[in-house]
């Protein structure tokens, strides 16, 4: 790990240095009406989606063994697996809902289901947003250069990430943190890392055990293995929130891009398709970027327009990564947008 540029320890991590990034120039009073939040559309989404999984789970395991269960297992794994991403996310940054707790329990609730553990995830968020990209100071980088494409595929069905995070989690039961968590997580708040864990660890436990005394893999199914048969979701659309995009540069501009989603990809991902909007201006909820997006548009590179555009873009670009590192997409701005700032200079030989 001393040899990674990525790594977060070790000698090769750059210290903290203050990112001054580049934001759009809007009327503060249009941001401010945008960065109201609602109890209302907040908890209508989250029944919605706990009233899916409440009757695809119920269906799938009634069904079961019979082939007839394999659609409602599907859809009950990209609620559990994939719709969680995003509810930890927007509950992460207390933007969801207006009432405090209701963040706090639906962040808890994503948290165990993603197997992240709530506390070392919110300071690992807090990090992204604070260097996003930043090589050696981002946690969340989901790629390196060059890019690990068997690991990503795998990860379309969560392997690489449980295992890490399993791992993990049973690193904080035995009450020790991974180095690279421990340059992020503060130590008065390690204690309620350790907690958390070992009550997972007895959640686990006590299904594993309710599967062995009914005989059936049921319970299993429907707590721990949608994080794995789930996951592709969120994996897809996640991939495509900053990689291919440049490294080290201070305008999110040149390193996140927004993708026209369908409707249902769009309740799935809460909207977080809007992805630079969301970078740009973080305390907007998911519900109004939308309309933060038409906000900003004379100011930012275009949307891709679909999931499938945007990876006909990105696949040639890792491909090329896998020989040549510095391969990278720059997005072209509107006439309208303020230009980028020297930073583009650097990347303008390496484009594609």
């Amino acid at each position: 790990m001393t040899d990674n540029p990525y790594a977060l320890s070790g000698p090769h991590a750059p210290e903290a240095v203050p990112v001054k990034w580049y934001r759009p120039k809007v009327d503060p009073s249009a941001i401010r009406a945008l960065m109201q939040k609602s109890d209302k559309i907040a908890l209508r989404d989250t029944v919605i989606w706990l009233g899916l999984m409440a009757v695809s789970g119920t269906a799938a395991a009634l069904f079961f063994p019979s082939w007839w269960s394999l659609p409602f297992w599907l859809i009950y794994g990209v609620l559990y697996g994939s719709a969680s991403d995003s509810r930890w996310h927007e509950c992460g940054h207390k933007t969801a809902f207006k009432t405090e707790w209701m963040n706090a329990v639906v962040y808890q609730i994503a948290s165990f289901m993603l197997i992240r553990n709530p506390v070392v995830w919110r300071a690992s968020h807090v990090r992204h947003h604070t260097d996003t990209i930043v090589v050696g100071r981002d946690p969340e980088i989901v790629a390196m250069r060059p890019p690990d494409l068997l690991r990503v595929a795998l990860n379309l069905f969560g392997i690489i990430d449980t295992l890490t995070l399993l791992r993990r989690m049973a690193l904080h039961v035995t009450g020790r943190l991974h180095q690279d968590e421990a340059t992020y997580v503060r130590k008065e708040d390690q204690k309620k890392v350790f907690f958390i864990a070992r009550i997972w660890l007895v959640i686990y436990l006590a299904t594993a055990l309710s599967a062995l005394a009914m005989g059936s893999i049921v319970p299993v199914l429907l707590i721990g293995l949608p994080r794995l048969y789930g996951a592709w979701h969120h994996v897809l659309t996640g991939l495509l929130q900053h990689l291919g995009l440049a490294e080290n540069v201070s305008d999110h501009r040149l390193n996140t891009r927004t993708v026209l989603m369908n409707p249902v990809s769009r309740f799935i991902y809460l909207n977080m398709n809007y992805h630079l909007e969301h970078h740009l201006f973080t305390m907007v909820p998911y519900y109004n970027l939308p309309k933060l997006h038409a906000l900003i548009k004379h100011d930012v590179p275009a949307p891709e327009p679909s999931i499938y555009a945007a990876f006909k873009r990105l696949m040639p670009v890792l491909i090329r990564q896998l020989k040549y590192k510095d391969a990278v997409i720059i997005p072209d701005l509107p006439k309208s947008a303020t230009p980028y700032g020297a930073d583009v200079e650097t990347l303008k030989p390496h484009a594609v």
